[in-house]
Order: C-alpha cells, then sequence, then structure tokens
C-alpha cells in the first residue's frame, strides 16, 4: 500500500534531498565567518567618495545640511528647483541626528546608520532563514549572508539613500507573520498595531504609495492564511488589513500636519513625485508598458540584476522550484508565502510607467531566504558559474591596478595588497578544481570581489584624490566654484574641501578656460590628462578624479596599458582673484 504524503512527510522527503551538513560545528564556524567577513565588507571603505551608490545620495545630503542648518525639523530646505519636498522627511531627520544637526558632516556620519539598517534586516532575514529550515544555524547564517551579498544591497544598502531603511521597515511586517506564524496571523490588535506602525514608517522613508504593493501582499498572505476562503478572511481580518492601513497613512500624513507649508508637500512630492509614474512621458500608456525600454520585459530580469553576481543562483533557484513543484509539488507553506511576496511585488510594480529592478528592492530579502533554503541542493553548474565569474571579475580588477600602477610610474597598492590578492585567486581557483568547495567559497568570492573593487579605488581616497591639508585650511571660509553635471553633485566637494563655501557651476555648459577664470575667482576645474596645463594660473592644488564613464575604444586602450589617461580626470584648483 502506497504510503500518504503528509507535510511531515515531504519535510523529511526535502530533508533527504538535502545533503548540506547544515548543524555540522565547523559548517556554523564558517557561517559565522563568513558573516563577519560581510560585516567587514560592508564597513571597508564606507566614508570613501567612490563606492557604489547612486546619484541620489548628494541631492539627499544637500537636503539634510540646510535643513539642519535652519535649526528646524520642518520644512525641508533646498536650493535646488523642484527637489525640496523630494522624498519624505525620515532619511533627511535621520541624517541630521547621525551628523549632530550637521556639526559632524563627514560620510561616515551620514552613511553608518543605513549599513545598520542593513544588517538589522539581515537578522530578520537569517531569524526567517533558521525558523523555515527547521531551526539550522547554517541556513540561518547563509541567508543573512545572501542578503548582504546582493549587488543591490551593497549598492543601496551603505550610501545616503532611502532604500536601507526603506527595506527594513517594510519587510518588517512579512517577517512579524512569518516569524510568529499562527499566533501572529490570529493577533487581533497587537501584530497588526505593530505592522501599522511599521509601514508607516517605511512611508516617510520613501512613499506613501508603497502601501499597495505591500498591503497587496499583507491581503494575500491573509487570504492564503484562511485557505481562500473569502468570507471568512473578510469577518476575521478585514479589520485588520483596514487597521494598517489608516495606522500607516495617519503616520504619513504627520508630514502634512506639522509641515508649514503643506500645500508644497502636496504639490511637489504627492502631484510631481508621485503622479508622475504613471504619466507615460510618450505615444501612450499601453505602448510603453509592452514596448521600449521601460517595458514590462525590461523588469522581468529585475531580481537577477539586483543580485549582481548571483545573478544566475536567483535564475536557478527559481528553476529547481518548478521543477520541485513539477515533480514533487513539496514546497513548505512558508515557502510559499515568501515565493508570492515576490510575485505580487513584481506584478504591482508593472503598472507605473516607469519600470526599474530598483522598485522590486523589498523582495530581496525573501528572496535571499528562498535561495539559501536551497544553497546545498543547487546544481555545481551554477555555483561553479558564479565563482568563475568571481574569479575573472578580481583578476580583471586586479590586472587594471598592475597596469594603472605601471602607467602612473609610482606604487598605488602595497604588496600586502598584492599577495591578499594571489592567496584569493588561489583559492576561487581550487574550488573551481574541487566542486565540492563550490557552496563554501562561492559566497566568499563575493565579497572578495567588492573588497577588491574598494581596493582598487582606494587610491583616490589617497593624496592622489584628495586636496593636501594646507589648502584645505588656506580655503577654509573662502568661496569655491566647482563643476558638476548631475544635480547637486557638488555637495561631494565638501568632504574634499571641508569649510569651504561650495558653490556650483554646470560643467556641461563647455566654456573655455578663460571665460570662468574671469567669472569664478576660486574655481576648480577638470581635463583630461593629456591637455596642457595653464601656464599662466595661479594652481593652489590638484588632484585626480575618476573619469564617469568609458567608451568601448576607451576601454580596449585601458586594457592595453593605458590606463590613467582614460581612468582619470586632472582636476586643478585655481585661484584667479587679482593682487
Amino acid at each position: 500500500m502506497k504510503k500518504q504524503a503528509t507535510p511531515a512527510n515531504l519535510r523529511q522527503q526535502r530533508l533527504k534531498l538535502d545533503p548540506g551538513p547544515r548543524s555540522a560545528p565547523l559548517a556554523i564556524l564558517w557561517g559565522v565567518a563568513v558573516l563577519l567577513l560581510a560585516i567587514g565588507t560592508y564597513f571597508f571603505g564606507l566614508d570613501s567618495l567612490q563606492i557604489p551608490k547612486n546619484g541620489d545620495e548628494f541631492p539627499y545630503a544637500h537636503i539634510a545640511r540646510l535643513t539642519a542648518d535652519s535649526g528646524h525639523w520642518l520644512p525641508l530646505q533646498s536650493t535646488l528647483d523642484n527637489m525640496r519636498n523630494t522624498k519624505p522627511p525620515m532619511l533627511f531627520w535621520q541624517g541630521m541626528l547621525s551628523t549632530h544637526w550637521g556639526q559632524e558632516w563627514s560620510l561616515w556620519q551620514l552613511r553608518y546608520p543605513n549599513v545598520l539598517y542593513t544588517f538589522a534586516t539581515a537578522l530578520m532575514v537569517g531569524l526567517l532563514g533558521w525558523k523555515i529550515s527547521g531551526r539550522h544555524i547554517v541556513t540561518g547564517l547563509i541567508a543573512a549572508v545572501i542578503w548582504l551579498a546582493f549587488f543591490s544591497t551593497y549598492r543601496f544598502g551603505r550610501p545616503f539613500l532611502t532604500n536601507a531603511g526603506e527595506i527594513f521597515w517594510l519587510f518588517m511586517p512579512f517577517f512579524l507573520l512569518l516569524y510568529g506564524g499562527k499566533q501572529s496571523f490570529e493577533s487581533a490588535w497587537k501584530i497588526p498595531l505593530a505592522i501599522g506602525i511599521a509601514i508607516g514608517i517605511g512611508l516617510l522613508y520613501k512613499s506613501f504609495a508603497l502601501l499597495l504593493p505591500v498591503g497587496v501582499g499583507l491581503a494575500f498572505w491573509y487570504l492564503r492564511y484562511r485557505h481562500y476562503r473569502f468570507f471568512e478572511c473578510f469577518k476575521r481580518d478585514s479589520y485588520k488589513l483596514i487597521l494598517i492601513a489608516l495606522l500607516s497613512l495617519g503616520i504619513f500624513a504627520l508630514w502634512f500636519v506639522f509641515d508649514p507649508d503643506p500645500q508644497a508637500v502636496w504639490n511637489e512630492f504627492v502631484i510631481g513625485e508621485n503622479a508622475g509614474k504613471f504619466d507615460p512621458h510618450g505615444p501612450s500608456y499601453l505602448s510603453k508598458m509592452f514596448w521600449g525600454d521601460g517595458s514590462i520585459w525590461t523588469l522581468i530580469p529585475g531580481y537577477g540584476i539586483n543580485a549582481g553576481l548571483l545573478a544566475i543562483i536567483v535564475f536557478g533557484t527559481i528553476g529547481l522550484v518548478l521543477w520541485r513543484l513539477f515533480r514533487h509539488g513539496d514546497l513548505s507553506d512558508d515557502e510559499k508565502y515568501l515565493w508570492w511576496w515576490v510575485l505580487i511585488l513584481f506584478v504591482v510594480f508593472c503598472f507605473p510607467s516607469q519600470r526599474s529592478s530598483r522598485y522590486l528592492l523589498e523582495a530581496m530579502p525573501a528572496l535571499a531566504i528562498l535561495i539559501a533554503l536551497v544553497w546545498f541542493r543547487l546544481n555545481r553548474w551554477l555555483l561553479f558559474a558564479t565563482t568563475l565569474i568571481c574569479t575573472l571579475a578580481i583578476s580583471a580588477i586586479g590586472y587594471l591596478g598592475w597596469l594603472l600602477q605601471q602607467d602612473v610610474g609610482q606604487t598605488l597598492y602595497s604588496g600586502t595588497e598584492a599577495v591578499l590578492l594571489v592567496i584569493v585567486l588561489s583559492a576561487l581557483v581550487l574550488s573551481l578544481l574541487i566542486p565540492r568547495l563550490l557552496p563554501w567559497l562561492t559566497l566568499p568570492g563575493v565579497f572578495a570581489a567588492y573588497l577588491t573593487l574598494t581596493g582598487f579605488l582606494s587610491v583616490f581616497d589617497g593624496p592622489m584624490g584628495r586636496y593636501k591639508e594646507a589648502v584645505q585650511w588656506q580655503l577654509a571660509g573662502q568661496q569655491v566654484w566647482v563643476p558638476y553635471n548631475f544635480n547637486a553633485a557638488y555637495e561631494q566637494y565638501r568632504f574634499l574641501l571641508p569649510g569651504a563655501d561650495i558653490r556650483g557651476y554646470r560643467s556641461d555648459g563647455n566654456l573655455p578656460l578663460h571665460l570662468l577664470r574671469e567669472q569664478y575667482p576660486i574655481l576648480i576645474v577638470q581635463q583630461p590628462l593629456d591637455a596642457p596645463i595653464c601656464t599662466d594660473c595661479k594652481i593652489l592644488g590638484e588632484r585626480l578624479e575618476l573619469k564617469g564613464r568609458q567608451s568601448d575604444a576607451e576601454i580596449r586602450a585601458m586594457l592595453k596599458g593605458e590606463v590613467a589617461k582614460h581612468l582619470f580626470l586632472r582636476e586643478l584648483l585655481l585661484d584667479n582673484r587679482k593682487r
């Protein structure tokens, strides 16, 4: 007689399929070591101007600085056109507090709260991975590490951006329901109140519009908990969803209540920033939805794009889950809840006319858990390909560093860094040759790639990329005009020349040097390294700036050895005041 399939039997079957030593002491030590490596990676180079980030960091820093200077929480302050109430105030308040109202104005002070937010999200991810896997510590550690290994987490979870706080608070409702299980789903008031408060704070980081995907996700979770019995869900859970929506929107509405100019908030944020998301900016809404650069087809690889070096593993995990459903149908309830959240967020963000993988960030913690649950069941070729990509990326960065050092003719990187690079590459190559090592070395390989990139860019945080301290003292209190071609990008010079009165001029105007010198008494100009240096200029200081983009021809030239010429711009600090 065939044994009846029960949830317990299915769970035992899954564990038999999983060869991973998820409770072995050595495996736990490995997980802790990789987690510590991830933590070190996130703090390494945190105060650098060159870390992977988004251009919005400097406009946000601009708003936080001016609001702090005003001495008031509200209204938000800005000198940028149409960029004052560009986001709710929570991020700016966070920056004001972390910098002690602008008294300790540094990138480290601005950024470290977001790193702590990212680590707090990793804690929730790890706890859920531990619980769902049957309390296997290693699976929880892997889940937290995978979340930190996603490139989107590394890129958006460290700079002074809204994403770290937004993801933490908006993932918390799903964490509370899934971690508490039946007790949380059946909670009449406590959990709904906690969820409403969490969502409200999350909305104050980004937008009230995020209540829609989160609300849809929660509604579906409650419906699924009631086994899709609509009437029972309506009777027992609808008031919870209403309470959550009203409480979260009420918290967000405090911005309007306390801002002295609520009409400006309505015009600039609600109408300009949010309603504009549905403006097709083209022929029609439907045509842009299905064709072109902003179509829904460009959103399909979004989760892989967010994963970065782990993209192949993301798509492999999706394939493995589909195979499991087709062959065994053995996904646990908790896994199904998470997969539905991943799908719901994708579907909801298909509707705004602006579509970006960045809109899918709220589901990345869930995706990290789902990957961790099948980590030791992943096809070795997926791990091999990922490790190979990490190895090639590290090798390419190391090669560029060596070419750069040869090009400039001076020592930029120490021998210790070179030895560490060789050791890392040797370990990764060994894992490629011995497949059983892949599950243990793939994730460290991702963080090694991040550390290699940061180490390569660290040259810009040394003497080559900074103005001398004597120059900084000399310009304290002086008005200095600096080039920029993106909103508030001139804010970076407040970290290069602390104490100076920084003013920006558009560098894309292509004004000749003699006109710039006539117009600005003290200014900074940028020019290619092979451009002639002004002979009749009084040069106060000089540094190298990283060139933003390279053409295909320039990239080929860099690989042949001409690195400095195409990687750097010369930046000159000129004093044009008449004596």
